[in-house]
């Protein structure tokens, strides 16, 4: 099964798959509203901005097992980032990424690409790079800001 295989919820539960982004660069990264990481939204919606027509998504999945830093519901969420942070990039249900109950997407990238905890999440904010075919090409910790990623992203845009 690879990237284009999945199927997850945008923040009304709806299924998209992704395969809508297939040909895309991909940035996926686990977020949260109340963490010390949340001006990265900040970095993600420029970046966004930036290289969108190029072929850029940024695909954002809340996750509140952090500290407990994502709370409230999806719709609460979306409206917290786009009247903060003025985002527009797609926003999906939020979901767990360590753990039994971890999304099967978040199983996947944590298989292709491992970090310093092994398959581990580390924390919020930690970002996963896809290339246009569906290769996971690269993990970033929670610490490596977006802007850090630019020269990253327009390598394989």
């Amino acid at each position: 099964m690879g990237f284009y295989d999945f199927v997850v919820k945008d923040g009304l539960g709806v299924d998209v798959p992704l395969s809508n982004y297939q040909g895309k660069v991909c940035l996926v990264v686990n977020t949260a509203t109340g963490c010390g990481f949340t001006p990265q939204y900040e970095g993600l919606e420029a970046l966004y901005e930036k290289y969108h027509d190029q072929g850029l998504e940024i695909l954002d999945f809340p996750c509140n097992q952090f500290g407990h830093q994502a709370p409230g519901t999806d719709e609460e969420i979306t409206s917290f980032c786009k009247m903060k942070y003025h985002t527009s990039f797609p926003q999906f249900k939020k979901i767990d990424v360590n753990g039994d109950n971890a999304d099967p997407l978040y199983k996947f990238l944590k298989e292709q690409q491992g970090g310093k905890l092994g398959s581990k999440i580390k924390w919020n904010f930690t970002k996963f790079l896809v290339d246009r075919d569906g290769n996971v090409v690269a993990r970033y910790a929670p610490t490596e800001t977006p802007e850090r990623l630019d020269a990253k992203i327009a390598a394989l845009l």
